[in-house]
């Protein structure tokens, strides 16, 4: 996946000094042990660094300090072995920049019923340490995310993960650059936002490069680098015979693998990790990108359409949550609807940009005319995508804050489609499509969005936390006059509770 660093999880314990050197003793064994369960678990994609056991308010702070300056850390694990007094957590927890998670958990997993003396229990105080600790995080207004359930428990290690996967997505944005090729699609109102306020309350910065500097790029782009992506063409993927070299369309398919190689240069000099383009501006190109679009987000780059930069951020946020789990990710679009009685249904696609990582079998490469834009027909990859659980997920700017909307859906087998020629998706809202829709349109969810496999709602509850910004969920639960009054409450809440900060 291109430009992703892997970063650490801290694992830090908290304890006093009140029961003396051989208890801290035991306690640091203990809690690096726990460390390396942890570590070693399948279900964490980060490393868990045991960084000691804390005892006074100045290792606390001195260590939150550490972690707000290392590029390294993404998040810390706090655990109280024993009972440690909160109020030594102030100053440090005050500091603190880097989301946490507090695991509420134990050394030994069972009691040794007939051996329990005062020593076990002054060593094993984890019930009611994490307790105190609880109570100041939520007195200081902390959002953290509380895991519960002994560390070696699988379930406890896989909520671990999700949460490791958003801190990783997280650290993946700050100071993460988007390039923006041309401005957005005009009078449209839901991709337009707002980047300061985005910058600081994500952490991503996005800027407009003309569309001339890409294509500097893509006129330095030379014939044999193009070979070589067609032969690359035809081993990933079936080409329309037509367009093999040869073939009557066969020139078609080489300016769309110019336009990806000179995209490619653009993004990979400026360490860019997502992009939007427009067809409305495309002075100096011969078609939209397309092909080469599909498969810069196959390698991890985000994208939107039309000038989206709201959902080029979230699509690369969610790639790098779903980094390494089956499925896949995507840019996408609510399209149409099938509304036969009784079977609801959402087509989703877009003009040409869907990623292959959701596609079912091998997509084929084929031209066909676009319709809009006034350029060459562009070459794209055509397929249907998976079957199988999915979120929906779209990042609006309300001018006050910005708010995150998710949609567990359903996606399911369709009928043929030979007319359409672009890749597409199928799927059936939770809990059913005149809820699900009503509930987006009053959220004001966008029809641009992230669409994943991988991805599932808890990691996205877990990321909105730890950016700090409203979740709208519509699953399986959603009761339409309550999802509308706790939009209301959230008006009220984030007012108070944000200010004019952002």
């Amino acid at each position: 996946m291109k430009h992703l660093a892997r970063p650490q999880l801290w694992f830090v314990c908290g304890s006093q000094h009140l029961y003396g050197p051989e208890t801290l003793a035991q306690v640091g064994s203990n809690a690096q042990q726990v460390a390396r369960g942890l570590d070693g678990s399948g279900s964490i994609p980060l490393d868990v660094v045991f960084k000691g056991v804390l005892t006074t308010p100045q290792e606390i702070r001195q260590l939150c300090l550490e972690a707000n300056g290392d590029p390294q850390c993404a998040g810390l694990v706090l655990w109280m072995h024993t009972f440690s007094p909160s109020k030594m957590w102030i100053g440090g927890l005050s500091a603190l920049k880097k989301p946490f998670c507090h695991l509420h958990t134990q050394f030994n997993r069972e009691l040794p019923w007939n051996e329990i003396d005062m020593d076990f229990m002054n060593l094993n105080q984890a019930a009611h340490g994490d307790r105190e600790a609880g109570f100041l995080h939520t007195r200081m207004r902390l959002e953290r995310k509380v895991v519960v359930g002994h560390w070696s428990d699988p379930e406890v290690q896989e909520r671990l993960g999700v949460w490791a996967r958003a801190v990783w997505a997280w650290s993946d944005l700050q100071g993460a650059r988007f390039a923006r090729f041309g401005d957005n699609m005009r009078y449209v109102a839901v991709t337009e936002g707002d980047k300061v306020s985005a910058e600081l309350r994500f952490g991503f910065e996005v800027n407009t490069y003309a569309v001339g500097d890409l294509v500097e790029r893509v006129q330095a782009v030379v014939a044999t680098e193009v070979d070589a992506l067609i032969a690359t063409y035809a081993d990933e993927y079936e080409v329309a015979p037509d367009l093999l070299p040869g073939g009557e369309r066969a020139p078609s398919l080489r300016e769309a693998a110019r336009i990806e190689l000179g995209m490619r240069a653009f993004l990979d000099e400026g360490g860019f990790k997502g992009f939007t383009d427009t067809f409305e501006d495309l002075h100096g190109l011969a078609q939209l990108p397309g092909i080469a679009t599909q498969r810069l987000m196959a390698d991890g780059y985000g994208f939107g359409g039309e000038g989206d930069w709201k959902t080029a951020a979230l699509v690369r946020a969610m790639k790098v949550m779903a980094h390494g789990l089956p499925g896949g990710t995507s840019f996408m679009e609510d399209y149409t609807y099938h509304l036969e009685p009784g079977r609801h249904q959402v087509l989703g696609s877009h003009m040409l940009e869907i990623c292959p990582s959701i596609a079912v079998g091998r997509p084929r490469v084929e031209v066909h005319p676009l319709g809009i834009g006034g350029k060459e027909d562009p070459a794209r990859l055509v397929f249907g995508a998976q079957k199988g659980r999915a979120i929906n997920a779209s990042l609006v700017d309300l001018g006050s804050r910005f708010r995150l909307i998710v949609n567990e859906v359903e996606s399911v087998e369709h009928p043929e489609l030979p007319n359409l020629p672009v890749a597409r998706a199928v799927w059936e809202c939770l809990p059913d499509f005149k809820t699900a829709c009503a509930a987006w349109i009053y959220a004001g969810g966008a029809h641009h969005t992230g669409y994943s496999y991988s991805v599932t709602t808890e990691h996205m509850e877990d990321f909105a936390a730890i950016a700090g910004v409203e979740l709208a969920v519509i699953d399986a639960d959603t009761r339409l006059r309550d999802f509308k009054g706790n939009l209301r409450l959230n008006d009220l809440y984030y007012v108070l509770g944000q200010g004019l900060r952002v």
